[in-house]
């Protein structure tokens, strides 16, 4: 089954009121071999919502995204760019897992666009959020004396593992492009752990 590492940023935090600005993913085959990369901007219908709090986490202005394509266009380009790299003419894509940190946050505002463009949404529900790896896995290590970080962010989870954004913004891309190489990681780790005999 394929994986589709995905990160979203948005005009703020309430899926309905503030909208998908940029959508950022990486396509994996069954291995966790990248396939290709995808990422775009969107234009923001409601400028009430865009928010300054927003603005500072992704760099981007209300005035960069007047020019970017709008929410319905983006999705049907996001889809036929995991159709294109799985090589698939049509149906659905319920046999990808959509993989990102505190992924169902993601997923709320995606449901959310593809509702508020009469599209049907084409995925499963089958996620992995590498928030909640990291939470029992970093546990798992600190009980065995192993040094962890406190915070669970993503810049944390990075850096636990030598890597980090290459600005101080958020980028959908480059989000998602650190979220894969922390689950490859995590899920490296885990093929070497033991349990112990009782």
């Amino acid at each position: 089954m394929p994986y589709l590492v995905v990160d979203l940023e948005m005009s703020g935090p309430e899926p309905g009121y503030h909208e998908i600005i940029q959508i950022g993913a990486v396509l994996l085959n069954d291995n966790w071999v990248e396939l290709g990369t995808f990422l775009s901007n969107v234009y923001p219908e409601n400028e009430e919502a865009f928010t300054a709090s927003a603005e500072k986490v992704h760099g981007l202005s209300w005035d960069e995204l007047q020019e970017a394509p709008m929410v319905y266009e983006v999705l049907e380009d996001f889809e036929k760019w995991i159709r294109k790299m799985l090589k698939r003419q049509g149906g659905d894509l319920k046999d990808l897992v959509i993989c990102g940190q505190s992924v169902i946050f993601d997923v709320n505002f995606l449901k959310f666009a593809y509702s508020g463009e009469n599209i049907d949404w084409p995925f499963s529900n089958k996620l992995i959020d590498l928030h909640t790896i990291a939470y029992y896995t970093f546990r798992i290590l600190e009980a065995n004396g192993k040094s962890v970080p406190k915070s669970l962010s993503l810049k944390s989870i990075s850096a636990y593992f030598g890597f980090e954004r290459e600005g101080t913004t958020h980028n959908a891309l480059e989000d998602s492009q650190l979220t894969m190489i922390c689950l490859q990681r995590f899920f490296q780790m885990a093929a070497k752990f033991k349990v112990a005999e009782k």
